[in-house]
């Protein structure tokens, strides 16, 4: 089984380059950020025709997440169970495909919005722990994957990148991407190269993508039941040279 995440910035924009990379790569499941659309003008009719079942929650022009599968599935939650009931940020989509339960999540980056807005992006952060934790209490498979708006460690960053008071690399965000791991996932990307730096995204300024000045925001982690079968987990990192790509590349994980 192939499962990529990729944070596509603005699907309208990029739906012509993940149609390409979906015939490329043949992934089983492609987990989709950033979006920028409401669910009702998503091209659901494109991916259908390329043999994809798609689920799309999204909200006009900002967030906005969606889920392309060759597999049949079910929509558990369309938002992170225990947000507060009028919260409208589409940043959540949570399936079950054969006996195991898929996340596809879109944290909040916390840099806008002051002390408030980091806030926000620790308190869900600390839902979504929650939730998996529960489903791993379960011996549930679990595969929770995205756009985490975090770097786990110095080696996900390139030096000088981004500064110690950055949301990304700030001690409490990393302490939440360490909770999962000690709840039992296990970072697929890190499983498969322990050290050194790899990148996800290289922002559009400064020429971050010429000077190879990129970060490690996308991630897939894994529960013991599918990290025993990993195989591979690799960025496309050629993604990011084509014309006028997203800012982030696709992650994708092969598992037996």
């Amino acid at each position: 089984m192939k499962l990529a995440t990729w944070n596509v910035n603005s699907i309208r924009q990029r739906e012509k380059h993940v149609c390409r990379w979906l015939e490329n790569a043949e992934p089983d499941f492609l987990l989709l950020q950033e979006t920028k659309c409401e669910a009702t003008h998503f091209p659901c009719g494109t991916f259908n025709n390329l043999g994809y079942q798609t689920e799309a929650v999204g909200q006009k022009a900002y967030n906005g997440v969606a889920v392309l599968s060759r597999r049949p599935y079910t929509v558990r939650h369309c938002a992170l169970p225990g947000l507060a009931d009028d919260d409208a940020q589409a940043r959540y989509i949570e399936i079950e495909a054969g006996g195991a339960t898929i996340m596809n999540v879109y944290v909040p980056n916390g840099n806008s919005g002051g002390d408030p807005g980091f806030a926000y992006k620790l308190a869900w952060l600390d839902r979504l722990a929650g939730r998996a934790e529960c489903l791993l209490d379960e011996d549930t498979p679990l595969i929770v994957a995205g756009d985490f708006n975090i770097c786990p460690g110095d080696d996900d960053l390139a030096p000088g990148t981004l500064p110690p008071t950055d949301a990304l690399v700030r001690t409490e965000s990393r302490a939440r991407f360490r909770r999962l791991l000690w709840a039992g996932m296990t970072d697929a990307i890190r499983a498969i190269h322990p050290a050194g730096p790899i990148y996800t995204f290289w922002d559009y300024q400064a020429g971050a993508w010429r000077r190879n000045a990129g970060l490690r925001i996308d991630h897939v982690l894994l529960s013991p039941t599918f990290s025993e079968r990993l195989i591979s987990a690799e960025p496309y990192r050629q993604e990011r040279g084509e014309p006028q790509p997203s800012d982030h590349v696709p992650v994708m994980v092969e598992l037996q």
